[in-house]
């Protein structure tokens, strides 16, 4: 791989939400240009070899740093080093951003109905987009559902509400769904497919899913994309293809 390709750039923070999550900023050279949704490829040097991973951007397209959320994975060649990170620190940029889960790819239907569904790390590409103010005058309607295990693993909840009120003052369709699925005792805490067809996700959200005015994004591990793409589709909705239907779906592994 061309070293040619990547920028050096330094950490600026790393904050730790567990064990095995963690989320870090990093310095933003002024020709790295993305859109809200997109990945970046970030590497490290591991002895010789210069290692690459894909990470969603955090980050809102106009903040002047870069911020990721990771997952350790045991033994793990790149995160099993990535994760001790300390604040000045050189990471590796690849130069251009990669992507297609933008709201850029909806054309039909039309903007109405927001649906934002993510696991784990998959919730990073969903902070970026609602921290832009251009998501929040385009749907009347959003819904982000963030299902994660523990409920010590729902990072980024306090974010999340600071956002709301910030980017989406006076916008009065948004809903955060927290679901926690070791959590008997949680208000939601089936998977998301089984919240999908049960339709308790709807009634959680006060609203149904709508082939005419629904648009839903997915990120997450890939078993939850293709199980809750299924459930999607038996509710009549479709994937997004050349610009029309209602599912995006980015895998973030």
């Amino acid at each position: 791989m061309s070293i040619e390709k990547f920028s050096i750039e330094k950490v600026l923070s790393v904050q730790r939400w567990t064990n095995t999550l963690f989320s870090f900023t990093m310095t933003r050279p002024a020709h790295f240009k993305f859109t809200a949704g997109q990945f970046a490829r970030i590497g490290l040097k591991v002895g010789d070899e210069l290692v690459v991973r894909a990470y969603s951007v955090v980050s809102s397209p106009f903040d002047e740093t870069l911020e990721f959320f990771s997952i350790v994975v045991p033994d793990g060649a790149f995160t099993s080093n990535l994760q001790h990170l300390q604040v000045g620190d050189e990471l590796y940029l690849e130069k251009i951003p990669y992507g297609f889960l933008t709201l850029a790819r909806y054309q039909l239907p039309l903007p109405k109905d927001l649906w934002l569904l993510a696991t784990g790390t998959g919730l990073a590409p969903f902070i970026s987009m609602l921290q832009d103010f251009e998501t929040w005058s385009k749907y009347e309607k959003i819904n982000l559902v963030y299902s994660v295990r523990t409920e010590s693993e729902l990072a980024y909840v306090d974010r999340i509400q600071e956002i709301a009120q910030l980017f989406g003052e006076g916008h009065t369709g948004f809903k955060f769904i927290p679901i926690v699925t070791r959590d008997p005792n949680a208000t939601l805490h089936d998977r998301l497919p089984i919240l999908i067809e049960n339709g308790e996700l709807e009634k959680a959200a006060d609203l149904k899913f709508n082939a005419d005015t629904t648009h839903v994004m997915l990120c997450g591990n890939p078993q939850m994309v293709d199980d809750t793409k299924a459930a999607l589709k038996s509710r009549g909705l479709t994937m997004n293809r050349r610009g029309e239907g209602n599912i995006a779906v980015e895998n973030y592994w």
